[in-house]
């Protein structure tokens, strides 16, 4: 048992995590410094995530549209053009009652794995083919126990106080009231709240992709007692902070180490040693997504994800699958999201009214200028980019596949002050002065254990696939307001930044 892992200088000996996390948007010809999941390459060897991306969109809309899917691969600026067509993959999943969603998530992850390779020095393989190659180096274990006592009822932090029972009870009927989450997502924490036994997880683990992010449920399912089994790329401070956290609480938290006993692994190199060490335990398995990259290498990471996923399913079929879905993606939304936002709109003010006018529409246009259902909330933010936006896609991709043939976790997460947004001062400023059009920024401690607790209940109380993929993604969702405001979020965007700018600045925590 070990209170804290030891581990020195990472970053030397581990080449290819600078690497990935160097990615820029839309990086090419990126240095393959051993083996690693990358992009396609073009006749002339370019590496393109624009031309992937291209590519796996129009794929995924060919089935049923295919003149939106000639527009997609015919788009001539991915990287500003991309929004509309990640609006379309949305929409033409609407046909047919809904079910076309099915078809374009299996379509577009059929791409994706057909397209992304994996590379080693004797070759080039999909991504399939390196999860059963014998690792280059297998991984053992070290292990942290915690001292303290678990939580043994659903506790959640909020704006300074610890909200249980009545509050918590109150603190949801507020959120319901201004729009911040969808009433189902109210009922499951209620729910669980009433079955406090649901959080005692001692007969599931926890696999943690991406553990040390801030938005995951490795404190909460760790503060239940829980087990968790840690994968997050081999730093010291990362480890340090996770190992002191954990030997803090009343779980049990297992990472994979190497001979050298550096804890971590990156997923866009050690794939089949990850599944290996995986596959060593007992119990049934969460496999949660939570790790984040920036700029190109994020769809990448999703890839090599998405095939792990797929690895462990076809060796142990009750794997579960749990799924954080951004708010600043496109989604179908419920008839009551419509009704309020365009309430909301018919009220507005005579100033922000004459501000839509003398902007030429570019600002404050209405949420849902139509009363239809579903209706379609664009809430993608362009500073985001199409690497962010595809990596997340092929997230909800496979929810909606995996919950046709087994348990999916998958809940749209609150617009959250993350050290990863924050590090971007025109969203942090945006989310600053986001309140004054009905949208309330999380904190990181509130958000993950609100989605937590969502995860709990959708393990615990499984819900089959609906007929109609969207309706699946708008239950529980906890869009942060987003889905119910008066604008279309973009062009509330800027107003929200000058706002934000205009705030006295806080010490904005830096990115680990």
């Amino acid at each position: 048992m070990h209170p804290t892992f030891g581990v020195g200088d990472c970053t030397e000996r581990h080449p290819a995590a600078l690497t990935y996390e160097a990615a820029g948007e839309g990086q090419e010809n990126m240095p393959i410094m051993h083996s690693i999941t990358d992009f396609p390459a073009d006749d002339s060897g370019r590496r393109s995530s624009s031309a992937f991306g291209r590519a796996v969109v129009a794929d995924a809309l060919r089935p049923v549209d295919p003149a939106a899917a000639a527009a997609a691969e015919q788009e001539p600026d991915w990287r500003r053009g991309y929004l509309r067509h990640f609006q379309a993959l949305v929409e033409a999943g609407l046909a047919a009652d809904g079910t076309a969603g099915y078809e374009i998530a299996e379509a577009g992850l059929a791409s994706v794995h057909a397209r992304m390779r994996y590379h080693r020095e004797d070759g080039e393989f999909t991504l399939a083919q390196a999860l059963l190659a014998a690792p280059e180096q297998p991984l053992d274990t070290v292990e942290v126990t915690g001292s303290g006592e678990p939580e043994r009822e659903l506790v959640l932090p909020y704006r300074g106080k610890l909200l249980r029972g009545d509050e918590l009870q109150r603190q949801l009927d507020a959120w319901i009231a201004a729009g911040v989450v969808e009433e189902s997502c109210a009922e499951a924490v209620r729910e669980v709240a009433a079955s406090p036994d649901w959080l005692d997880l001692s007969d599931q683990r926890l696999v943690a992709l991406g553990a040390g992010a801030e938005m995951g449920p490795v404190a909460a399912v760790l503060g239940w007692g829980g087990t968790v089994l840690a994968v997050d790329l081999p730093r010291d401070e990362l480890w340090q902070r996770i190992s002191t956290a954990a030997s803090k609480s009343a779980g049990r938290l297992l990472a994979p180490v190497r001979d050298d006993q550096t804890p971590g692994a990156d997923l866009l190199t050690d794939l089949s040693a990850v599944a290996q060490w995986l596959l060593n335990f007992s119990g049934r398995l969460i496999l949660g997504n939570y790790g984040y990259a920036p700029g190109a290498a994020y769809p990448r990471l999703a890839a090599a994800v998405d095939a792990l996923g797929v690895h462990l399913r076809q060796h142990r079929h009750d794997t579960a699958l749990a799924v954080l879905a951004t708010p600043t993606d496109v989604y179908a939304v419920p008839a009551g999201a419509v009704a309020q936002g365009r309430a909301r709109y018919a009220e507005r003010s005579r100033l922000a009214g004459l501000t839509g006018t003398v902007s030429a529409g570019r600002l404050l246009r209405p949420n849902y200028p139509c009363d239809v259902a579903p209706g379609i909330n664009d809430s993608l933010v362009p500073q985001q980019g199409p690497n962010y936006a595809l990596a997340k896609r092929i997230h909800r991709w496979r929810a909606t596949l995996g919950r046709r043939d087994g348990v999916v976790s998958f809940a749209v997460a609150p617009p959250t002050r993350t050290r990863s947004v924050v590090s971007n001062r025109l969203l942090a400023a945006a989310y600053a002065g986001a309140h004054l059009f009905d949208v309330e920024i999380f904190e990181p401690a509130t958000a993950s254990k609100l989605m937590a607790a969502l995860m709990v209940h959708q393990i615990r109380n499984p819900r089959p696939a609906r007929p109609a993929a969207w309706e699946d993604e708008a239950i529980a969702a906890a869009h942060g307001g987003l889905w119910r405001v008066a604008y279309h979020p973009r062009t509330a965007l800027p107003l929200a930044a000058v706002r934000g700018l205009l705030l006295p600045r806080r010490a904005q925590p830096t990115r680990p």
